[in-house]
């Protein structure tokens, strides 16, 4: 009775939410340049005949960028175990679409996924008829799963993650909520202690494996590299200045970054990578705003004029990862004026000392583990950013963290084999 009413409350709410967000769903897909990439997929309308569709495929369900990366990491896993193998990847929002279009990765169809409608369900997957879907961290909606479940289709959730915010308010409402998670075939979860969760979540004991983090797995997918286009940047400042990069930061935090490093350390180059690359104007109007002068990436060359304090601005999706590679000291935005915090991993694998604020809350207790094994910084204000940046600049101290944060990552080593092997299993 409790799901029924559940169900009822959903399908009538969703409908009324779908309505007041479209404004501003629109306005995000103008500046994020998405309407012409096949926006109408989302309520289940495709331009080309069905016929042209990679039937029986596995389709991985993703929404954000960073969701996307895990699908397309887990992607060339897969690939490199069987060739031929053919994926979908259905994502929520334009930027991930950009990301998963311009990933080289061959014969992948990108798609929207659809809204959580039954209809536009049903036509998703009446088109494409995947063998298995695949869901990412935490993308379970009700419609999907049932319609999956009524054809016959095994749906597993991998590299699954709640917050501890989120663990309350499931163990909240889990009496009206298992017979959704009990549909699913299988879960991956990332952290062993999560079990109990699950389980109250209503997924049996034996649907549960302990798989480790498909994000923090640090031996697949392409490791950070450097590029001589970012080197040629680096030369238009003095030489020799270490870099500092701000990486993934949220609104306030590019100023407060700066203004704080550019005080204390002024020998230093300094660099924001906004999470969020169409707000570059907004970036650049923050650090005038504290009496700063930005630079935008995308818009330098090599032929451009010397720079001396102006704090570089990376505003080009997709290159974040390659840029830890040429930076000193890596700053995990999202982690100081925000709460959630971002992932750290990409920097421990290119081996940088890596600081954070302490708003981790959504990569714990990874975080916790760093600090004790000495593999991170954490910095909880300005003049603790100052000395923590100082002293991972210092080139024993900064081998050191990189190594014990090395270490941390290598319980997750295999991960993404482990959870390949789940999802291909009876």
């Amino acid at each position: 009775m409790r799901w029924f009413i559940a169900l009822l409350l959903y399908r009538l709410i969703l409908p009324l939410l779908f309505i007041a967000a479209f404004p501003g769903w629109l306005i995000k897909m103008l500046r994020r340049d998405g309407l012409g990439t096949g926006l109408l997929e989302r309520i289940g309308i495709y331009s080309d005949a069905d016929e042209f569709e990679p039937f029986e495929a596995v389709h991985i369900h993703a929404v954000s960028v960073g969701e996307t990366l895990l699908a397309l990491k887990l992607i060339r896993e897969w690939r490199e175990r069987s060739p031929e193998q053919a994926f979908v990847v259905a994502l929520g929002t334009a930027t991930g679409h950009r990301v998963a279009t311009q990933a080289g990765i061959k014969d992948l169809r990108v798609t929207y996924a659809p809204l959580d409608m039954r209809w536009m369900v049903r036509r998703y997957l009446a088109r494409f008829q995947p063998s298995k879907v695949v869901l990412i961290e935490g993308e379970v909606w009700p419609h999907l799963l049932m319609a999956c479940e009524n054809r016959g289709i095994a749906a597993t959730l991998v590299n699954a993650r709640v917050s501890p915010r989120s663990a309350r308010r499931f163990r909240a409402f889990a009496p009206w909520i298992r017979p959704l998670y009990s549909r699913l075939r299988a879960v991956a979860i990332q952290e062993l202690q999560d079990a109990s969760l699950w389980r109250e979540l209503g997924v049996p004991a034996e649907r549960i494996q302990h798989t480790g983090s498909l994000k923090f797995d640090p031996g697949s997918g392409e490791p950070p590299n450097t590029r001589p286009e970012f080197a040629s940047i680096l030369e238009l400042y003095s030489s020799g200045r270490p870099l500092v990069l701000a990486a993934s930061t949220h609104p306030g935090e590019n100023a407060w970054i700066a203004s704080t490093l550019s005080k204390e350390l002024p020998d230093i180059i300094i660099a924001v990578a906004p999470r969020h690359a169409e707000k570059r104007q907004e970036v650049l109007q923050e650090l005038k705003q504290a009496g700063l002068s930005g630079v935008l990436r995308s818009l330098l060359k090599v032929s451009s004029p010397s720079l001396q304090n102006e704090v570089l601005v990376i505003d080009s999706t997709g290159e974040l990862k390659d840029w830890t590679s040429h930076a000193d000291v890596v700053i995990i935005g999202k982690s100081f004026l925000s709460q959630g915090g971002q992932n750290p991993c990409e920097a421990i694998q290119a081996r940088k000392p890596v600081i954070f604020g302490p708003h981790m809350e959504n990569f714990q207790p990874l975080c916790s583990k760093l600090l004790d094994a000495e593999g991170a910084l954490l910095a909880c204000d300005a003049q603790q950013l100052a000395e923590a940046v100082n002293k991972a600049l210092d080139a024993r101290c900064a081998t050191l963290f990189a190594r014990n944060a090395s270490q941390v990552l290598q319980v997750h080593m295999g991960a993404t084999g482990r959870i390949i092997d789940l999802i291909e299993g009876p």
